[in-house]
């Protein structure tokens, strides 16, 4: 299998998964789908699993979060969302409508950047997805880019209208198109656009004089690798590589004829577009990705080939056609769609039942649960409260809050052992803080003890927490301390790396 050849394959595998997002697929179905042999598709799902961007459930194949990455290079390198993303926000607080940012991309426009407002009636785009350019607002702005604005009256679903307004670059062209979206219920097609039309213009203003900005800076080298962020490859990158380091040999030589590397030396040259935006020159993506400049540049044309990237001036970059590799599936997953395998994992590992948490109020809220069978279990289900004072969860959930905030909380007596005071609950939550974990035992109900550790989210701060919970019979202290703890942080650790991705741009993990 040339080098070329396995990474298409390795792309069309991802885009089979991502097209059917409600079905569960097996290798057999990808077999079927892309019309390659079935060692190719095991090939292709090892190396994709060793990644990071598959999961395997016995023997379905779900996407995984990191896989977001890919789409996440795309955004970046086109610097859209980071720069008309504000301006477009503030649109939708002005008008209290949904909002969107969209390119074209072959026969349609794909979303890259939206800005909702919830409401019983509200829009599920995601970002990634594609409209028939003929059918929607945006789509009618690149089809006559003359136009100062376009009107879809329920085009592409009874009851949806939007109007849209063309954002044009430095060169006069057509960048993306700004669309506001609401519903019949709210306002006719004309209403809407008499509603929306001024503030629009006045964002559009403000978006051409941002972009015209951006185009006069000056041009910064991209950003390297930072230290510790997984590559593709599998391993932890230290820094830049040094002299053409190549982090996937590593990998094949552990994994040997399973791992494509091939595959894995094209996905991480499409990850490096992540670096910065304005795209890449030959030279940055080899630096970036440790790979021969001869290696570099058979995948970049390959990605070039395939749409997915294009060269201007000697320089790569991604083409929004990448948001077809999972992105807005991935995008739209809940907070406890995110955690529930990696909790599966952890009962499966320690045989006892473990949580996720959020802080409501005073108390923890369960978002997700996997229980054990067994003659005695605590009845807990998604959607359970309990007081945050006396669960384990709820001690690193609070270790987040302002002291006079957590002063506020008057535990009360649950059982003997429950905490008597404002004073030792704060003990207890810094101890927790401290520690780095909490442990309870026996202050929510006798019998129950358990031990948790916080989740953080990409930046830093604590948004939840995962625990198991065992009965006292079962385990001392020392006992969930020594045998439970490590698993439960690097439980976390997954938790997280997953939650950096799906709290990106185009995340709904909240």
């Amino acid at each position: 299998m040339e080098p070329a050849g396995t990474l298409e394959r390795g792309l069309a595998v991802l885009r089979a998964l991502a097209a059917e997002p409600g079905r569960r697929l097996r290798a057999t179905d990808l077999v079927r789908a892309t019309g390659l042999a079935r060692s190719t598709v095991d090939r292709v799902l090892s190396t994709l699993a060793r990644l990071g961007y598959v999961r395997m459930e016995e023997r379905d194949v779900l996407l995984a979060p990191p896989l977001m990455e890919l789409g996440e290079a795309y955004l970046t390198a086109s610097g859209l969302p980071a720069a008309l993303g504000p301006h477009a926000e503030r649109l939708a607080g002005e008008l209290e409508e949904s909002v969107s940012l969209s390119v074209p991309d072959g026969d349609g426009v794909r979303f890259v950047g939206q800005y909702t407002r919830r409401r019983t009636m509200s829009v599920a785009f995601r970002v990634g997805d594609l409209l028939p350019a003929g059918r929607c607002a945006a789509g009618l702005v690149f089809l006559d880019p003359a136009a100062p604005y376009t009107v879809d009256d329920q085009l592409i679903e009874p009851g949806l209208i939007a109007v849209a307004m063309p954002v044009r670059g430095p060169d006069g062209a057509v960048a993306c198109a700004l669309s506001v979206v609401s519903h019949t219920s709210r306002h006719t097609a004309a209403g809407l656009a008499e509603h929306a039309l001024p503030s629009m213009r006045a964002t559009v203003a403000r978006m051409e004089a941002r972009m015209e900005a951006r185009s006069e800076a000056p041009m910064r080298a991209p950003i390297d690798t930072a230290p510790g962020r997984p590559l593709p490859g599998g391993s932890l990158a230290a820094g830049p590589p040094v002299g053409g380091a190549d982090p996937t040999r590593a990998v094949k030589g552990e994994l040997g004829a399973g791992y494509l590397q091939s595959l894995a030396r094209g996905l991480a040259v499409l990850a490096a577009f992540g670096s910065g935006p304005g795209g890449l020159s030959l030279a940055a993506v080899a630096r970036i990705t440790g790979l021969p400049r001869a290696t570099a540049r058979r995948a970049l044309l390959t990605l070039q080939r395939l749409g997915y990237a294009a060269e201007r001036e000697g320089r790569f970059a991604p083409l929004p056609k990448v948001l077809e590799l999972g992105y807005a599936q991935l995008s739209g997953r809940t907070f406890g769609e995110i955690v529930q395998p990696h909790l599966a994992d952890l009962v499966a590992r320690v045989r006892q039942s473990a949580s996720v948490a959020v802080l409501s109020g005073d108390d923890v809220l369960y978002v997700a649960r996997v229980p054990t069978v067994s003659i005695m279990s605590v009845d807990i289900t998604v959607g359970t409260r309990f007081p945050a004072y006396a669960t384990s969860m709820g001690r690193v959930l609070l270790a987040g809050l302002p002291e006079e905030r957590l002063a506020g909380i008057a535990p009360r007596p649950l059982t003997r052992h429950t905490v008597g005071s404002p004073e030792e609950l704060a003990e207890a939550v810094r101890r927790a803080a401290k520690d780095g974990y909490a442990l309870v035992d026996q202050e929510l109900e006798e019998g129950v003890r358990s031990i948790a550790v916080p989740v953080r989210g990409r930046d830093g701060r604590v948004v939840a927490a995962v625990n198991v919970a065992t009965h006292a019979s079962r385990a001392t202290p020392a006992d969930l301390v020594r045998d439970l703890l490590p698993a439960l942080t690097e439980t976390a650790a997954r938790m997280e790396a997953d939650l950096a991705h799906a709290q990106g741009r185009g995340g709904a993990a909240g």
